[in-house]
């Protein structure tokens, strides 16, 4: 038989000393605990966010409860906290507003993971502008709008990882100078807008997660994984392996970007056709074989295979890929698909098609404006032979041609606009001053 555990009185002295430092504060209703700064109500089934809290506290801590939404002003926290946990609840929406009695600027990190968030609506976070920390990953979002991260200027990390996105509004971002990590990665997005990724700034790159998403297999976005592992982007590096591209309507068809895309990364063929022909798409490739099977992706990213698409677009067994009826829509690139089979190899190609629209009057513009021009010449030909040859001339009568000379040699006397040429008072001869002919009409002088 054992004998009885007596009681170690050094010991209880020890934690009677201790307890004065070691505040716990119990809430009554809710059954919260509290150690130093630290609020505890995590797993205890509640549906509301508790009314009572220390306003000293720094950490709440409401995870694995009930908590079903966060509507506008729902939310009523200490004055000085931090750090607000509410993962792994049954939030379905976070109102604009929610937070907008919380600490505002104190509050650095927020936790809404694992729950069952299926948006992030404009300015849901506005009242957070101290914000650094947002987690967001493993839940049901779809969507996250424009201006869903809106006010959240000190953002530093945004965890976003296992959703449903199938894009994202990198543009919103690009005013966010602290932000240096965006976890994307396990969502759905099968195209990368590169110029949108290429307005990021150098530091948000390397802090870009886009591992484990379903992304067409283009030599664009292998350019750009490629360069980011040779600078030794950790993002990229880290998780080389679950970089992996679909090819699109084949079962099983993947393949990894990194290390060695497993096809050429030629420059694409550029095809120009004008609007309402035909063209025809041709996909050139080593591979050759009955086992070779060929499909096309469209620019609305649409899987074409033989025998086309019902519509205007006709895929045939050798590859080529014809577009009935060229309208200003199908232009793009096209990214077409050899696969064999039996060697499990693929390659790919694209070819950018640009479809040329005439525009509606434009020959009619240039003739107009020609016909224009050639008419306001022919008037201004005719206005000048009218006033050179059809304005009527006054003749000057002598006494008036003889009151009007000027004694300068080489004056000049304008009359009715025509320039009349008078002749000099005085003829020169061998520089010197001649006598000035008698007029046959003019009286002679009186001595």
């Amino acid at each position: 038989m054992r004998a009885p555990v007596r009681p170690s009185w050094g010991l209880a002295l020890v934690l009677l000393g201790l307890a004065p430092q070691l505040p716990c504060w119990r809430s009554r209703k809710e059954g919260c605990l509290r150690a130093a700064d630290l609020l505890t109500c995590a797993g205890l089934g509640l549906e509301r966010i508790p009314a009572e809290a220390p306003d000293d506290a720094a950490t709440l801590d409401l995870s694995h409860n009930r908590l079903p939404a966060l509507r506008t002003g729902a939310f009523w926290g200490p004055p000085r906290l931090r750090v607000l946990r509410l993962a792994h609840n049954r939030l379905t929406v976070v109102e604009p507003g929610a937070f907008q009695n919380s600490s505002g600027e104190l509050l650095r990190h927020l936790d809404l993971s694992s729950n069952k968030l299926r948006a992030v609506e404009a300015a849901a976070f506005q009242d957070l502008p101290g914000l650094e920390e947002l987690l967001l990953f493993d839940n049901l979002l779809a969507e996250v709008e424009g201006e869903g991260l809106a006010g959240l200027s000190a953002l530093r990390r945004l965890y976003l990882g296992h959703n449903r996105l199938t894009d994202f509004p990198f543009r919103s971002i690009q005013g966010h100078s602290e932000l240096v990590l965006l976890d994307l990665s396990w969502n759905r997005l099968p195209r990368l807008p590169l110029e949108d990724l290429s307005g990021l700034s150098v530091g948000l790159q390397q802090g870009l997660y886009l591992h484990g998403n379903p992304l067409v297999c283009d030599c664009a976005a292998y350019r750009m994984f490629r360069l980011w592992e040779l600078r030794g982007y950790a993002a990229v590096s880290d998780f080389r392996r679950d970089y992996t591209c679909l090819m699109y309507g084949i079962s099983g068809a993947a393949a990894r970007f990194l290390p060695d895309f497993p096809q050429p990364c030629d420059a694409p063929v550029r095809l120009e056709v004008d609007a309402g022909r035909p063209a025809l798409l041709h996909c050139t490739t080593a591979l050759s074989g009955e086992h070779v099977t060929f499909f096309w992706v469209s620019p609305k990213l649409e899987y074409v295979a033989p025998p086309g698409n019902g519509g205007s677009l006709k895929a045939f067994a050798n590859g080529s890929l014809e577009i009935s009826l060229a309208q200003a829509e199908d232009s793009g690139l096209y990214l077409c698909v050899a696969l064999d089979a039996t060697g499990r190899r693929n390659e790919t190609r694209e070819v950018e098609v640009t479809v040329r629209v005439p525009h509606t009057g434009a020959e009619h513009e240039s003739f107009n404006t020609g016909y224009t021009t050639l008419l306001g010449c022919v008037v201004s030909l005719v206005l000048v032979l009218m006033y050179l040859y059809l304005t009527p001339c006054r003749r000057t009568p002598r006494s008036e041609g003889a009151s009007a000379r000027v004694e300068s040699e080489g004056a000049v006397s304008s009359t009715n606009k025509h320039v009349v040429f008078l002749e000099p008072a005085e003829e020169r001869r061998n520089g010197r001053l001649g006598s000035r002919k008698k007029l046959p009409d003019e009286p002679p002088k009186q001595l």
